[in-house]
């Protein structure tokens, strides 16, 4: 995606202590420059080196804390969960007019081959949304990421920066991740619980981009999650044309949520792009039709 979010990664440094690499660790939580200055004097230093079982247990500390945490629990006034964001169905009602305007204007009076049944219960599990996915306090969110998974650009660095050092700490224990595969961390410093990585292909290649979506969705439901959102997977510097990427996206989603009924109460298609929120307010009235599609067009 083309630059989906800044990125902007503040590495503060602790004092150095007895000239040895160490990470502080306060109630569950890694001390950055401004925690350490708070806890001066009284909170407890462990030192850690750069490969271990004490490196191994600090990543398993911090990651098991928001495991142990409801989303209630959390208490961030600038995130956002996902009962604050417009079903699709909700979405389309509020502007039903313009949205049918639009998709006819592009159709004419052709209806679709490949256009699906309307289901009110997969309506109300979908949406989508404009916003900074890293304020979603919800089981998961999707990453774009390389197939190291060390961070880079775009929203695979945003999520990096937001969730802070001990997710690159966790996903160098990963052995990177091939392409179309998924892989789960915890989400440290993130409000989601989760991040789940996936690999997308560089250029049009839909079995690749298809399985990303795919397995993405089945990490979370074997993980026993229950809400994601995904950004748009391949489609900035990857080279993935827009639309069609779209199609493939909607078309697994739909997919996967007809044959495991009742296992995810919501999907979010996060979109920063306004070409992307028109392209997707198209297709979902294809893979995720209101109304029926031959009596309004």
């Amino acid at each position: 995606m083309k630059s989906l979010l800044a990125s902007v990664y503040s590495h503060a440094r602790l004092p150095a202590r007895q000239h040895i690499h160490f990470e502080v660790i306060a109630n569950g939580l890694s001390c950055t420059k401004n925690f350490s200055s708070m806890y001066t004097g009284n909170c407890q230093f462990s030192t850690m080196g750069k490969s271990g079982s004490s490196s191994q247990d600090a990543i398993q500390k911090e990651k098991e804390k928001p495991l142990r945490m409801t989303l209630e629990q959390s208490n961030r006034d600038s995130t956002i969960t996902y009962d604050k964001i417009d079903t699709w169905q909700d979405y389309f009602l509020k502007a039903k007019e313009r949205l049918r305007k639009q998709f006819s204007d592009i159709l004419g009076s052709k209806v679709p081959e490949d256009s699906y049944s309307v289901d009110p219960t997969l309506n109300k599990a979908i949406s989508l949304w404009s916003g900074n996915i890293t304020l979603l306090e919800i089981d998961a969110i999707v990453n774009a990421a390389n197939k190291s998974l060390r961070g880079g650009g775009g929203v695979d660095g945003a999520i990096h920066s937001a969730a802070g050092p001990s997710l690159k700490a966790e996903c160098a224990t990963l052995g990177g991740c091939e392409e179309g595969n998924s892989k789960i961390t915890a989400g440290y410093r993130l409000p989601a619980k989760h991040v789940i990585h996936t690999v997308g292909p560089q250029g049009e290649k839909p079995e690749k981009l298809e399985s990303c979506y795919r397995t993405c969705l089945q990490v979370l439901t074997a993980k026993k999650l229950r809400s994601v959102a995904f950004p748009c997977i391949s489609t900035g510097i990857y080279g993935y044309p827009q639309e069609a990427a779209a199609h493939v996206a909607l078309k697994t989603v739909r997919n996967f949520l007809e044959k495991n009924p009742g296992l995810i109460d919501r999907v979010i298609f996060c979109l920063f792009l306004k070409e992307d929120v028109k392209i997707y307010e198209n297709l979902m009235q294809v893979y995720f039709p209101i109304e029926d599609l031959k009596t309004n067009l």
